[in-house]
């Protein structure tokens, strides 16, 4: 069977870095220890994305739309349409005294959170730190090895992959074609839910969170 826009699928996947074969990310727990790549507190396990919605990157979002599954897929993505090329305005000089006051000792390839931006040290001279808020893997070529395991067609599956991704504190409820939900979420949730399953003729989110 063949995916299609908004179909929920259930994937493997293996991505790396073409220039050096390196593993950035993967959901084999076997495949991770094999490649000494493990990490302890990671849950590895397939995922669950809607096609057309970006859940991925770009260039893998759009291949696998139209693909069989229980395929094994190879495809090469180029930075543009992977995690974007590098941009020069967010490659940034800022005073070494912003790393102090968080007693954080920065050091060339140190990744920070600043602003609740994900940056990377690049060089550090004086008072004076070069730092690159570009994503850690722009500019970069990637390959990934994709599975798709199977397409997902259960309504209250759908729905707890969307609610997975904000919280693990919910109960669910299906009647017919109408889902209720009790959780501590946003209600513009409700408009989400309904563009990725147009099949639903109501979603209702009981105790969210008010808009401050």
């Amino acid at each position: 069977m063949k995916t299609k826009k908004l179909d929920f699928i259930e994937i493997d996947y293996t991505g790396k870095i073409k220039e050096t074969d390196k593993i950035f990310d993967l959901t084999s727990e076997k495949e991770a220890k094999n490649n000494n790549v493990f990490q302890e507190n990671h849950e590895y396990k397939p995922v669950i994305i809607c096609l057309g919605k970006q859940d991925l990157i770009k260039g893998l979002d759009d291949f696998l739309i139209g693909k069989e599954t229980n395929n094994d897929y190879t495809i090469e993505i180029s930075s543009e349409n992977g995690f974007g090329n590098k941009k020069q305005e967010l490659i940034k000089l800022v005073p070494t005294t912003i790393f102090k006051k968080e007693n954080i000792q920065p050091f060339p390839g140190l990744q920070v959170n600043l602003n609740g931006m994900v940056a990377t040290i690049k060089t550090v001279s004086g008072g004076r730190t070069l730092v690159d808020f570009n994503h850690p893997l722009s500019g970069k070529d990637l390959i990934y090895n994709v599975k798709i395991n199977k397409i997902i067609t259960d309504l209250k599956e759908k729905v707890e992959s969307i609610l997975k991704q904000i919280t693990k504190d919910f109960k669910l409820e299906i009647k017919e074609k109408e889902v209720i939900i009790e959780a501590n979420i946003d209600p513009k949730i409700e408009k989400e839910i309904k563009d990725r399953i147009p099949e639903l003729t109501k979603v209702t989110i009981k105790n969210s969170k008010t808009k401050q």
